[in-house]
């Protein structure tokens, strides 16, 4: 079965093309390196961009949403 999530408040860190013939992998690669570093880094895919994105929440949005 395959996940669907909602992101939000979150932050671009990146795009890569959804064409390139490595598919995910880079934005996996990135989104990795963003996590070794700390962030709460992740790789959605952005259907209207045609793109995969990386992106960490927004903290500046989440505490908005919550107040």
């Amino acid at each position: 079965m395959t996940e669907v999530a909602a992101v939000r408040a979150a932050r671009v860190l990146e795009s890569f093309p959804a064409g390139d013939p490595h598919g995910s992998w880079p934005a996996e690669e990135y989104a990795a390196g963003c996590r070794a570093r700390g962030e709460r880094a992740t790789v959605v895919m952005d259907l209207e961009r045609d793109a995969f994105l990386v992106v960490t929440p927004d903290a500046d949005a989440a505490d908005t949403a919550t107040a």
